[in-house]
């Protein structure tokens, strides 16, 4: 969840390339295409997996990194790129061991291999780099990335912040599995996705190990840092990590305890719960406005309400397990994610389906709010306006009244299950819907998804 909340010159470097080297191949792309994001992301290789040792003084806000990366090359590469924020300097590149030329500029790194990567070939990339970290402002005027708080940072990287802090490939189409290795005061907690699997503190500094084991889009990826109240334990079934800021700590007493019921809710509607842990980050962080499904650890700029709890955690199975192919279908996370709420509070009593249903519809047909139709929002500004979650989970309504509830759920359950670990776009999910219903919804997807304007009941 993006959504606003209510809340109380470049540098350059390089290293010369001998020319008695000779390079096969072709360059990688410098984007991965995406209408919304075209230099996000690059082509010409896949990452398999990060290796993140990272090292941060809160006080200086420096940041120190290796980034171990391991991808294989999806066609002859000449050279390709990784997305790095020039503000954060790199000081070397080695790629299988080798010492690699590279310059850097804006939000590219571009890495040139002793030797040309045959395709299909896997390889290891090293990079070391140091610098101020800091945030970006996205289209929508939000910060995005690695932002600083009075005692740590506030990690959350929807849509553009993860290069702030690592190079990598970042969009969402290439996911990994990750490793973060963070050291930090004594005085901090640093907590990540996935679990935990080693800590140590040495004079006055601790280091935390994290694994996360399942695919990972890189946005959905965090290392958020604070004077934190740190809880691990095995509640309910689930593996429940949780560090809140000690300023909420009165509100958000029996915050890991409220994790186990919305989750084995959702199992049962959903599917299984698809990640090791889950939990969730309570930073102080009101000038940030709004929460994040960082990937088995949503970050949260307060003590979440049940409807936002509901909301991120929802998104663990939609956005997160599985994630769209381009930013346009946004709808599939924050529609699938508030439909998921509105089912959350009809269990607790508080209000059916059909009155957040209805609450929506009944906005006037004059307003914007029906001129942005949920399938494209028309542009990376309008990524997290209303329009997208509520318009969103309106159409799940609409396919849920359409093909009936049996149909409904097991199209959801379907879902979850058949695109789990990967990405798919609105396409496959109306063609999963007339699968699974054995009816022809194009009507009714036009009308809610695709067209502008107030449809009829």
């Amino acid at each position: 969840m993006k959504r606003l909340l209510a809340l109380t010159a470049a540098a350059f470097i390089s290293l010369p390339l001998s020319p008695a080297l000779a390079h096969d191949g072709a360059p990688g792309a410098p984007g991965a295409g995406d209408p919304y994001f075209p230099d996000q992301g690059n082509g010409g290789y896949d990452a398999g997996h990060y290796d993140l040792s990272l090292d941060y003084d809160p006080s200086s806000a420096r940041l120190i990194g290796v980034a171990g990366i391991t991808a294989r090359a999806t066609q002859a590469l000449s050279r390709f790129n990784l997305d790095l924020v020039s503000t954060l300097a790199v000081r070397s590149v080695t790629v299988d061991g080798r010492p690699a030329a590279f310059t850097q500029s804006g939000s590219e790194l571009v890495v040139t291999p002793a030797r040309s990567l045959p395709s299909g070939r896997g390889f290891s990339v090293v990079v070391r780099y140091d610098g101020k970290a800091t945030h970006v402002i996205d289209p929508d005027g939000s910060l995005d990335g690695w932002i600083k708080t009075s005692d740590g940072v506030f990690n959350a990287n929807e849509p553009q912040g993860a290069m702030t802090w690592y190079p990598g490939n970042h969009h969402m189409t290439d996911k990994a599995t990750y490793r973060f290795t963070v050291t930090v005061p004594s005085t901090r907690v640093a907590v990540a996705n996935g679990d935990l699997v080693a800590k140590w503190s040495q004079g006055e500094r601790t280091t935390s190990v994290w694994d996360s084991h399942e695919p990972m889009a890189s946005y959905l990826a965090t290392v958020s840092i604070g004077k934190f109240e740190f809880a691990d334990a095995r509640i309910g079934g689930y593996r429940v990590t949780t560090a809140v800021d000690p300023k909420l700590a009165g509100d958000a007493k029996g915050f890991p305890e409220r994790h186990p019921p919305v989750l084995d809710y959702f199992s049962s509607v959903f599917g299984p719960y698809p990640f090791s842990s889950t939990g969730g980050i309570v930073d102080h962080a009101p000038e940030v406005g709004y929460a994040l499904e960082t990937q088995t650890r949503p970050i949260y700029p307060r003590v979440p309400s049940e409807s936002l709890l509901a909301h991120e955690l929802a998104h663990q199975w939609f956005g997160n397990s599985v994630t769209p192919t381009l930013w346009r279908d946004i709808w599939l996370n924050e529609g699938f994610a508030t439909y998921a709420e509105w089912l959350w509070v009809d269990k607790l009593g508080t209000r059916t389906v059909q009155a957040s249903f209805d609450a929506a519809y009944a906005t006037a047909a004059e307003d914007d709010f029906w001129q942005s139709p949920p399938a494209d929002p028309g542009g990376p500004e309008n990524l997290f306006h209303d329009p997208v979650y509520d318009r969103g989970a309106m159409t799940l309504h609409m396919l849920r009244r359409e093909v009936g509830d049996a149909a409904f759920f097991a199209i959801l359950r379907a879902w979850a299950s058949d695109y789990k670990y990967g990405n798919a776009d609105t396409a496959a999910f109306i063609a999963l819907s007339e699968r699974v219903s054995g009816k022809q919804l194009d009507a009714l997807f036009e009308a809610w998804l695709f067209k502008p304007g107030k449809p009829a009941l």
